[in-house]
């Protein structure tokens, strides 16, 4: 009863939230590029979210294919005279076809139609981050809080820098604050980079540099953040908690805001890792995404549709990598193509794909090392 126990509380604890989360956003990245497609003319054979082999499916109108299929990792679109999943061409088979069918087929379209259908799926998973954050705002708005420090903590940054207590916090190197979770967006990014902050004190406005201190912080489910810290806290008081409502224009706009801070934060921890100022062991894969869709389960569904969207975002970044096989790599091609006036020669392509389909792997599986290494932490 035990190992019933516990297989049950991993199915409805981890798998069911994890699966949840990964079904929404490779459905959107794959209908982005269904519908682009589409539009363009061409034949769709497959839509499959999962790989392997087929659970269910059905044939609509058009002769597309749409599958659940049994590896529940991601999903495909494949199209007319594509050889497999990853859309690389099947030569042969296009080869073959009669003028109609060469018409619907993906190789044969105009290169600026193949960019679009490829940019199309990224695209998709921006979009949908957008409009889960909008719908949240729309829906609970926002409790933001006034940047007026309440407390320095001794031997922190802040005091350092010479913050006291009821500072209100103007600006932060000429970027307006207009809440305390602006703030600290800033300062996490900023460890032991100097900060020039405009504070308002008393009837005066002072002008103060503070380096925020490099930290490792642990949250309760034992995940390990690094991140800068000024030591100081924000006011409780209810006239500094603000109550933000939103209209269906102001919520759009304040998820596109979301979406690009978070793909500012996402891109500038990568470069980080590139450059050597950031730690690798932060990126996670299928594990990480499972025991975190868990632990954000737990706390509700509205936290678990905002991991969607981060995650959509996290995905649309990733394909958007120049690496063949990838959407950004297919987009590096038709680049070259537009360019020379010609594609490149068969034989660089598939090399290519040799060289992406290797990448691919190899950061998989850096990827789940360091899901492994993370939960024997725990």
């Amino acid at each position: 009863m035990e190992l019933i126990s516990s297989a049950y509380d991993l199915l409805i604890g981890y798998i069911v939230p994890f699966l949840f989360v990964l079904t929404i956003v490779v459905f959107f990245h794959e209908l982005g590029h269904f519908l682009v497609a589409r539009w363009c003319g061409v034949n769709v054979d497959a839509f499959s979210v999962g790989f392997g082999r087929e659970i269910f499916g059905w044939n609509d109108s058009k002769g597309t294919r749409w599958k659940l299929s049994m590896i529940p990792l991601g999903g495909y679109v494949k199209f007319a005279g594509d050889e497999n999943a990853a859309s690389a061409p099947d030569r042969e088979r296009v080869a073959a076809m009669s003028d109609a069918e060469r018409a619907g087929a993906f190789v044969a379209k105009p290169v600026w139609q193949r960019a679009a259908v490829v940019a199309a799926g990224p695209i998709a998973n921006f979009i949908l981050a957008i409009v889960i954050f909008a719908a949240i705002f729309m829906a609970f708005g926002k409790i933001v809080t006034s940047p007026v420090v309440e407390t320095v903590q001794p031997g922190s940054a802040a005091e350092a820098g010479g913050l006291l207590p009821e500072d209100l916090i103007l600006s932060v190197d000429g970027r307006e604050i207009a809440t305390f979770s602006d703030l600290q967006r800033i300062v996490s990014v900023s460890a032991d980079v100097p900060l020039l902050l405009e504070v308002e004190r008393g009837t005066s406005v002072v002008t103060l540099t503070v380096t925020p201190q490099y930290r490792e912080l642990t949250d309760r489910f034992g995940n390990v953040q690094r991140l800068g810290l000024l030591g100081v806290s924000r006011s409780p008081k209810p006239e500094d908690l603000i109550q933000q409502t939103y209209g269906p224009v102001e919520a759009v706009a304040e998820g596109t805001h979301e979406t690009i801070y978070i793909a500012g934060r996402t891109l500038d921890y990568l470069w980080g890792v590139l450059s050597g100022r950031e730690a690798a062991d932060q990126l996670g894969g299928p594990i990480r995404v499972a025991q975190v869709s868990g632990q954000v389960a737990t706390q509700g569904i509205i936290p678990l549709l905002s991991l969607a969207a981060v995650l959509s975002i996290s995905i649309g970044l990733l394909n958007l990598m120049p690496i063949p096989m990838l959407d950004g790599g297919h987009l590096v091609y038709y680049f070259a193509e537009a360019v020379r006036g010609k594609p490149l020669s068969e034989g660089v392509q598939d090399i290519g794909f040799r060289i992406g389909i290797g990448i691919v792997l190899l950061l998989m599986v850096f990827a789940t090392w360091n899901d492994v290494m993370h939960l024997t932490k725990l």
